[in-house]
This record gives C-alpha cells, sequence and structure tokens, in this order.
C-alpha cells in the first residue's frame, strides 16, 4: 500500500522527516519496504528558464531548422538551433540551458548539452508542452504572455508544482485499522505520543452539510444481515469534469490514474480515510429506489469493464426499484449506472457490507478492487457517515453540486465494540518485563482504546470496532506491546527449557533421524507449497475457493515441487542437486486421502570434479543406496518388485507386509521436459505413515559391539544366465546357520572361457559368532550348506 507523505501529513503533525517517519512505521508493524520521490513534473522545471526570442533566421545547411538567439537574463544570450516551426523574433518561451534533464514519459531523461548541429553552435532548447510534462501538445514551442512572464526568471515559479515522497508499506491482512492515510496518521501519533516525539492528531468527525429542497428516492436493505449499514446521498446539478490539480497529483502520487471530478473524490475519500464509496447516476435509477440484497442465480449483469458476468445468487448486489442489478456492492460497480460526462444527478453511497459476503463475491468473478480490498477487510462501520459528509463537502465545492434533502440510512443494530479484560499479570507473562499501569493507561488512550473500569489487576476495556483484529486479552497486549516499542524488551540472558525424549513410537522422531542422515550426505531441505495446478485433474483434491487458477488443486506428489526447485538451482548454475523434502500428498478416490512422504531428489553430478573423477554423473544406484541408508533405520524385511508408474522411465519399489513402501525411478523425458530439465533426475518417495508402522513393531534393541572378528569367505558360482542375484541373495539368507552377518556380491563375470549361456557371481559372505572364534571346522560347514543349497536351487558349479 503506498502513502503519501504530503497526504498523510493532512492528519498527523510532525517535524520528523520522513525516512524517520519510515522507520517508526516500521517498528509498530507498518512495514515499509521503500521510499520514492514523486514530482507532478518530472524533473520540477529544474534548469528550465524564461527567455525572449530575439532573432530568428533560416539554418544556412538545414531547410527545416531555424538559427536563433535568445536572451535568458541578466545579459545573456544564448545561440539555439530550433526546429518548431512556430518559432519567431519577439517570442517569450521556456528555455532549457545547458546542463538541463529533460524527462520523457518513462521517467527516462537526457541532459542538454553545448553541440554543434549542422555546424551551428546550440547553447540550450526551446521547449514545447510536451517535453516539458505540462501537457500531450506537440504541435510547437510553448509561447508565453510576455504580460505575465519575466525573462530570466525561473519557469518553475509560475506552478504549483507537487513534490512528494511516497511511502510503500507491505500491510499485512489483520491490519484493517491501517488500509488509509488516516488510519496509518493514527497508528503513528499513538507512537509518537508516548514516545516522546512531537506529533498532533486531526481527528476527522462528520462535516456539517446544507441541503435544499427534498427528493423522492427510497431506501430499502433486505437483508440486514449482509449490510448491516447503508447511507445514500442524492446530489444535484453536478458537473462532471477534470479535478483540479491538487487531486490529480494526490491520486498519481499513489500510483492511481485521475478519471474525473466525481470519481477522483470517490477515491480520495477511500485512499484518505479508509471508507469505500459508490456513485451512480441517480438518473438512471429505476422507480427512485435503492434496495440491497441478492439476484436470482443466472442473472446477467455487465459490469465496467464491460464483461458480462452470470450471477450465483450469492453476492450482495445494490438493484433499482425494478430490481435490475447496478452493482457488484463493494466490488465493481455496473456498466449502465456509472458516472458518465451527461450526469447531472448522482446517488452517493456509503456503506458497511458483510466481510464473508463481500469476499465470496469478489472471488466468485476474480474481482480484486481496492474496494473489495476494504470491505472483505471489515471497514470501521462508525466512519461510514463521516466519510460520505466529507465527500459531498468536496462535491459541493469542486462539482458545484447541491445537496438534496435528507440523508438516507439504514443502521438496525448498531456493530458494538469489543469488551476485554486486560490483566497487568498477563502482561508482564507474555512481555517478560513489567510496563507501569499509567504507561499502559497512555498506551490504551493513544489506541482509541477506552478504559471502562480500573479493576485490582487490570482494565475492563472497550476496543472501538474499526479494530477488527482485536478482540482477545492477548491481542491488546500485542498492541500495547507494538506501541510501547519490541526492541525496548530485553532479551534474556538465560534461557530454561527442558528437551522433551522424543519415543520410537513417535513420528517426528523418525522424521527428524531420516532429515539428519540425508543431511550427513550432503542433502538440503526443501519446503514447497502444497497449493498447485494439476494437467490430470482424476482424483485431485480441488479448492472450493482458490486464490488463483496457479493455486486450485492440493498437490498429488512432491515430485513436480522438487523439480520446479531442481530447475530454479539448474538456471543459476548450480546443476548438483541434493534435495529431499517432508510433506504430505492428496487424493480424492472413493474418500479424501491424506499421506506423509519423505521425497527425494537427485541430479548432476556425485561428488564435485576434480582431476582423479573430472566426471561422476549421479546415477540410479547412487539414489538406491541412500534409499537403503534410510530403511537401514526401520530394522524392516522388504523386497524389491518392477513398479510401472508413468512418472518413471524405469523404476522398482520396495514392499512391506504386502504394502508399497518406496518408489524410486529415473524420472520420464517427457516429464523433465515439461519443466525444461536437460539432465537426468533420480526421485525417490517413501510412505512415512507405513515406515513409522513397521518401525514400531520392531524394536531396536542396542547390542554390545562384538569382541571376536569377523571371517570372510568367498564363493564363485557359474550358473545359469537367467539367474539374479537376488535369487541368490534370499537362498542364502534362508540358511539356517546364525553365523552369516553379512552376503556382498562383489564381481560379475560374463566372457570368454565360460560355457554357452553362462556367467559367473562373485559372492562374499562374512561370518562371525558372537561369543567366541570361528573354529576352521565351523566355517566349513557353513560354507558347504551354503554350497549345496546354490547346487540344489540353481545348478551351481564352484569355479576354481
Amino acid at each position: 500500500m503506498k502513502i503519501s507523505n504530503n497526504w498523510l501529513k493532512d492528519f498527523v503533525k510532525t517535524e520528523l522527516k520522513t525516512e524517520r517517519i519510515g522507520e517508526f512505521l516500521t517498528d509498530i508493524g507498518l512495514e515499509v519496504e521503500g521510499i520514492d520521490k514523486f514530482e507532478s513534473v518530472k524533473g520540477s522545471l529544474e534548469g528550465i528558464v524564461v527567455g525572449k526570442v530575439l532573432t530568428c533566421e533560416k539554418h544556412p545547411n538545414a531547410d527545416k531548422l531555424k538559427k536563433t538567439t535568445v536572451d535568458v537574463g541578466n545579459g545573456k544570450v544564448l545561440n539555439i538551433v530550433c526546429g518548431a516551426p512556430n518559432v519567431e523574433a519577439g517570442q517569450t518561451v521556456p528555455v532549457a540551458v545547458v546542463g538541463t534533464k529533460i524527462y520523457d514519459k518513462t521517467g527516462n531523461f537526457f541532459e542538454i548539452k553545448e553541440a554543434k548541429i549542422r555546424g551551428e553552435v546550440s547553447q540550450g532548447m526551446i521547449c514545447a508542452e510536451d517535453e516539458l510534462g505540462l501537457s500531450e501538445d506537440h504541435g510547437g514551442i510553448m509561447v508565453l504572455d510576455e504580460t505575465k512572464y519575466e525573462v530570466g526568471k525561473n519557469f518553475a515559479d509560475y506552478f504549483e508544482l507537487t513534490n512528494d515522497e511516497v511511502i510503500e508499506i507491505g500491510l499485512t491482512p489483520n491490519r484493517t485499522d491501517a488500509m488509509s492515510h488516516y488510519g496509518v496518521a493514527r497508528d503513528l501519533h499513538a507512537f509518537l505520543s508516548t514516545n516522546q516525539q512531537k506529533s498532533q492528531f486531526n481527528k476527522v468527525a462528520s462535516e456539517p452539510l446544507n441541503s435544499e429542497g427534498s427528493h423522492d428516492f427510497k431506501l430499502e436493505i433486505e437483508d440486514a444481515e449482509l449490510c448491516p449499514r447503508y447511507i445514500g446521498a442524492v446530489i444535484e446539478d453536478v458537473k462532471v469534469a477534470e479535478s483540479p490539480s491538487w487531486l490529480k497529483d494526490r491520486l498519481k502520487a499513489i500510483g492511481l490514474s485521475p478519471i474525473n471530478n466525481i470519481v477522483d473524490i470517490t477515491n480520495y475519500i477511500l485512499h484518505g480515510y479508509g471508507q469505500p464509496l459508490h456513485a451512480f447516476d441517480a438518473d438512471k435509477i429505476a422507480d427512485k429506489k435503492v434496495k440491497v440484497g441478492v439476484v436470482k442465480p443466472g442473472t446477467k449483469f455487465t459490469t465496467l469493464d464491460g464483461v458480462e458476468r452470470t450471477l450465483n445468487g450469492t453476492e450482495i448486489m445494490i438493484k433499482d426499484g425494478k430490481d435490475t442489478p447496478m452493482c457488484i456492492a463493494g466490488v465493481f460497480g455496473g456498466e449502465n449506472s456509472g458516472v458518465s460526462e451527461t450526469t447531472k444527478t448522482i446517488f452517493l453511497e456509503s456503506a458497511y457490507f458483510n466481510p464473508v459476503a463481500v469476499r465470496k463475491g469478489a472471488k466468485v468473478h476474480s474481482l480484486n478492487t481496492d474496494a473489495s480490498f476494504r470491505f472483505e477487510r471489515g471497514v470501521d462501520p462508525n466512519l461510514t457517515r463521516t466519510a460520505i459528509t466529507h465527500a459531498i463537502k468536496m462535491i459541493q465545492e469542486i462539482a458545484e453540486g447541491k445537496l438534496v434533502g435528507e440523508l438516507l440510512e439504514e443502521y438496525p443494530k448498531k456493530i458494538e465494540d469489543s469488551y476485554v479484560i486486560l490483566r497487568f499479570s498477563k502482561i508482564e507473562q507474555i512481555l517478560g518485563t513489567k510496563i507501569h499501569r499509567e504507561k499502559v493507561k497512555e498506551i490504551l488512550k493513544a489506541l482509541e482504546i477506552q478504559v471502562l473500569n480500573e479493576i485490582p489487576n487490570g482494565f475492563e476495556i472497550s476496543v472501538p470496532a474499526y479494530r477488527a483484529d482485536v478482540t482477545r486479552e492477548i491481542d491488546v497486549i500485542e498492541e500495547i506491546l507494538r506501541i510501547y516499542g519490541y526492541n525496548k524488551i530485553d532479551a534474556p540472558q538465560k534461557i530454561s527449557f527442558t528437551p522433551v525424549k522424543l519415543s520410537a513410537n513417535d513420528q517426528d522422531e523418525l522424521e527428524n533421524s531420516w532429515a539428519r542422515a540425508l543431511q550427513s550426505l550432503g542433502f538440503h531441505e526443501v519446503m514447497n507449497n502444497s497449493l498447485t495446478s494439476v494437467k490430470d485433474e482424476t482424483d485431485a483434491v480441488k479448492l472450493l475457493n482458490p486464490l488463483s487458477g496457479d493455486l486450485a488443486f492440493m498437490r498429488k506428489s512432491l515430485l513436480e515441487g522438487l523439480l520446479q526447485n531442481t530447475v530454479y538451482n539448474i538456471n543459476r548454475k548450480n546443476q548438483d542437486i541434493k534435495f529431499f523434502e517432508l510433506g504430505k500428498i492428496y487424493h480424492k478416490r472413493d474418500k479424501y486421502e491424506e499421506r506423509k512422504q519423505l521425497a527425494i531428489i537427485v541430479s548432476g553430478r556425485d561428488v564435485a570434479e576434480n582431476w582423479l573423477q573430472p566426471k561422476s554423473a549421479v546415477s540410479f544406484y547412487n539414489l538406491k543406496a541412500y534409499v537403503k541408508v534410510l530403511l537401514e533405520r526401520l530394522a524392516v524385511n522388504y523386497k524389491e518388485v518392477a513398479l510401472s508408474d508413468e512418472r518413471f522411465s524405469d523404476a522398482l519399489a520396495y514392499e512391506a507386509d504386502g504394502k508399497v513402501l518406496v518408489r524410486i525411478g529415473k524420472v520420464a523425458p517427457a516429464l523433465l521436459k515439461d519443466f525444461d530439465i536437460d539432465q537426468d533426475c533420480f526421485y525417490a518417495e517413501i510412505e512415512l505413515e507405513l515406515a513409522q508402522e513397521l518401525r514400531s513393531k520392531n524394536e531396536l534393541k542396542f547390542k554390545d559391539i562384538p569382541k571376536f572378528n569377523k571371517i570372510r569367505r568367498d564363493l564363485a558360482l557359474l550358473i545359469d544366465k537367467n539367474i539374479n542375484y537376488q535369487e541368490l541373495y534370499q537362498t542364502a539368507k534362508k540358511n539356517k546357520s546364525p553365523f552369516i552377518k553379512s552376503i556382498n556380491l562383489f564381481d560379475v563375470y560374463e566372457g570368454k572361457n565360460l560355457p554357452e549361456g553362462k556367467k559367473s557371481y562373485a559372492m562374499s559372505f562374512e561370518l562371525l559368532n558372537e561369543e567366541k572364534t570361528l573354529e576352521e571346522k565351523e566355517i566349513t560347514e557353513v560354507m558347504d550348506s551354503l554350497i549345496k543349497s546354490f547346487q540344489k536351487e540353481f545348478n551351481a558349479e564352484l569355479r576354481s
């Protein structure tokens, strides 16, 4: 949100510089993101002087140029080459002298320098209106009235130029009270007045109005829940025209484009006081009746932007006497009821609409306006009359309108302030420091929070309705801290806490354990948004009220988010990727499903490039090894099975207890192409709930490190080519010997000197008796039993 410093000081008088004001606003929670300069005329006409053309003759070397001499005061005469067709001797003109910066519409500038143009010296420039930013006219140079302009004077002295500083505030959604210059000024004054800084706050009140005659307009509120308060005014004989310069400059400073005096006044009130207004062409209101309610679902309505919209029947609508919709209340006006150049009588609206209903109406039609932004969060219901009276006063002064009759108002049930009991003990508990009760009272008063009664340990207070976010004791304490000053709270020198020991039955312990393991292996943790867009909406969970089309679904997989992280890093020259994410995925099948997974993605090189290993691309097996490191912490048995998944070109799964525990694969080229990734990526996902369930069944117990050494024995087996290592491994695992501790395949050979259809597997076995040293006889028995098993199951032969 943009705040004009000049406008801000209409409400709070202070001698502080803008930068200091920005620091204080940030201290009280209105974070300032930047301060920019605003000039009603770019460059403020600096370097432009009033000159007199003494001579004007044709340029000797150019048909369309003229040679002039121009008196710019103090006896100084400049030679200037000019291309304007209307330049003549005797004219009084604006002149840009050497060193002046001339700005274009985009804010870029060029500097006037002494130069030769077609062989003739030129020491400045005679300016046109558009070159100075005074208008769009480029019909020729600007010729001035010599009776009003004195040669040698600064041209800027004849104009009321506006120079301003604009503060950009990153407004948080809860700060409904600060959605205007008045609201920011009120908050700033509260801070300054309680922290020994000079300031004077001009509190606004309703303006006294003079009305003439009477009108026949009527008001009907069909549902007070949708519209608790509504005020309307009829103003005749308005002259719709261009706004005065001061009003246009105020709007331009905060990034708004002036339209006409009536619309500009409503925008001025909205950004000045935080109360949206809407002006209707009163002659277009059928039966001179304004109704506030809903319309039938399916009703067509064309908004100010020319778009025909189909209403769903839940929007708050402003209608005429024939129930014809004129405006989506609090959101957007209608094309056929708005103010135009021919408008003579207006019906001016100021209201408080139900915030939830306004938000729903805005979201349904994907409309986000300045009015809906405020109504959705809850405007001040007690400012409604004040705002409209100020607007009427401005319309009377600027558009020469005449207020007719009494204001129409419906306010059946007053919106009450919030009643809160504030305890001093709670303030001390939350803030960790003691604030004197008189200081607390001073801060509350500055925030316009009324102390109703003093009780032994605190106050009974009434929080004004404009603070829609302050309804509880803790909210009031936060307000006190904001104004008191976060920086005044000392950080404790000693922090006491009790570490929580997580049991094996706690899934957080498993997640933390896995996260630490992956970090030790060089992985970085990422966290992506659960809201996304999907190509295939099958079994996807769609939001009823999405923020945008790109955030309309709950994610079905963690893969897409990790691929976005991957391409983001690759595009920034970080091509070696090792990421993991702990997050939930969502599906809608027979019922809604929500599962938590650990997802891992690797790409690029496994180790940094060096002279010994210049190329070491990560592979499927690297990822498989990382997954096995994690699964070792579960102490569960699982088996590998083939996996068919359109996300992968090659994939397998680990199953345990008949359920898929892990999916590992090489990401499909088509999916990589969608993300503009041109290097291989390998992805794995582990089902966390299943992992925790399996882990709980297998209690891990500490065992002493064996005192005796392991014995290794190798076997070189000649087997049929169709036999894989997994089969050999499972056969060895079935061996009844308690001494076999590990099994490994360390060599595979297929080639010369082997019989047709055969291959050689070299396997190693580590044997250990944890109670004594193994004897050769025991070792032989184990190896013989293994050999017999391989011979029986696979017709294996021992290679010498």
